[in-house]
């Protein structure tokens, strides 16, 4: 059954129209605390957010309906998305509710949820709620209004579980990283985890003001993190984005090292440790470069739709536990339920003092084909993606390139973009075949 609200990661859009008014985040989270009422108990509901200016106003919004729909309300403050997983699993609410439009500019948010086991919520349960917000919206009587808190330790308890990912032995002393927190959710608790382990940490990008989240830092615009890591002959570099469930690092070079080539890394040692579970799980995304060198590991390789949901629907069906997108969402299901890019850049780390191995090091057995990835702003993405000229574009460069590279077109789950995607042998025939379509989109967007 098709949706009509929810997406590929939650609801998003920009503030102040489609869903992401305050009348709907109300019946949203009315129907919410309705599907997830319990028969002689008041549903518990944590709400957590990253830095935006509009975290305020849904906040305050969506901690409304849920109380009166007779649900109790846990405030969280700005976490990120991951640490609201954990926190909704550890302290054995209903669900929890995350603010954030992840790596958005600050005029857009969103809200995904997490069931009671930290887990992104199924389609059965995103359609019932559907159904449920077409329903007229009853308050509770006073009796049965639920109450609102605050819990005031969750960056802490979040901080602790992270390190408890580690051995008990591991520590960072020595090491100085440059940690760029995209003025987002993790500005205040991923200094904490790196320097509480012992690492001289710089922080950048950690002065969030309600409308610099993302805007050039994080992993969506690392440039600023690389020469910055360079200028304080630092050991690494790491980005987060504004929810802090991706990542991307920075090696002593100032060389990137995206979401493929820590996927790598982690499943190289793992294999190496002899405690891989399975293979690895990426997207149609993931580069060429990856399979072939997880090939050479004798690591299984599949490939899901793009979006963290499908990898971890693919790890659950086939019992695997790691699992990432080029982007850096990198799933260790063995450690946490959900993406975490504060765990995943503590299993890098892990691997780097394992090896004895400077990160730069690390990555030479993965060797990435030319890939080229072009956003078209469409005002209909799908449309675009199904009209006859594009796809009768993307059959004839498919044709002419033959083994040599693949071509994949798709709507934005998330933007108002047609993300092209070209991968070959051959640098000049990627780029030539990518700024192609990307013209045609534009032709038929203008048209």
């Amino acid at each position: 059954m098709a949706q009509k609200y929810f997406g590929t990661d939650g609801i998003r859009g920009q503030v102040g129209k489609g869903q992401i008014t305050p009348e709907f985040c109300l019946r949203l989270s009315w129907a919410i605390g309705k599907v997830f009422a319990n028969e002689g108990r008041r549903a518990h509901v944590l709400i957590g957010k990253d830095t935006r200016i509009s975290g305020y106003m849904l906040e305050s919004v969506l901690q409304s309906g849920f109380v009166s729909a007779g649900a109790d309300v846990s405030l969280l403050g700005p976490i990120p998305t991951p640490a609201i997983a954990y926190l909704t699993r550890a302290v054995s609410a209903d669900v929890g509710v995350v603010i954030s439009a992840s790596h958005n500019p600050y005029y857009d948010n969103g809200i995904k949820l997490f069931d009671g086991n930290g887990n992104k919520l199924g389609d059965a349960l995103e359609q019932q709620i559907e159904a449920m917000i077409q329903r007229e919206m009853v308050c509770e009587d006073s009796q049965s209004l639920g109450k609102a808190s605050r819990i005031s330790d969750a960056p802490g308890r979040y901080v602790e579980f992270c390190k408890n990912s580690l051995p008990r032995d591991f520590s960072l002393r020595g090491m100085k990283i440059v940690l760029d927190c995209a003025h987002g959710a993790a500005y205040q608790v991923g200094p904490r985890v790196f320097q509480e382990l012992g690492a001289e940490v710089v922080a950048m990008a950690a002065q969030p003001d309600g409308f610099n989240i993302n805007s050039q830092c994080g992993s969506t615009h690392p440039e600023m993190l690389q020469q910055r890591v360079i200028e304080e002959a630092a050991d690494i570099g790491i980005a987060f984005d504004g929810d802090g469930d991706r990542l991307v690092m920075v090696d002593a070079n100032g060389e990137l090292l995206d979401g493929d080539h820590l996927l790598y890394i982690i499943a190289r040692s793992r294999q190496a440790k002899q405690s891989m579970q399975g293979g690895v799980v990426g997207t149609v995304m993931s580069n060429l470069g990856l399979e072939r060198a997880l090939e050479a590991l004798a690591v299984p390789f599949a490939r899901a739709k793009v979006g963290d949901r499908h990898i971890m629907q693919a790890l659950h069906q086939r019992g695997w536990t790691l699992g990432g997108e080029p982007s850096g969402h990198i799933l260790t299901l063995d450690l946490c339920s959900t993406g975490d890019a504060i765990i995943a850049a503590l299993q890098v780390l892990l691997a780097m003092q394992q090896a004895d191995t400077p990160l730069k090091d690390l990555a030479t057995g993965i060797t990435k084909a030319p890939q080229v990835l072009i956003n078209v702003t469409v005002d209909s993405p799908a449309g675009v993606c199904e009209h006859p000229l594009m796809i009768e574009a993307q059959t004839t460069y498919e044709q002419q390139m033959g083994a040599r590279g693949r071509i994949l077109i798709r709507p934005s789950g998330t933007e108002p973009l047609l993300r092209i995607m070209v991968e070959g042998e051959d640098k000049a025939e990627v780029d030539l075949v990518a700024q192609s379509l990307a013209e045609q989109a534009k032709a038929i967007q203008a048209a």
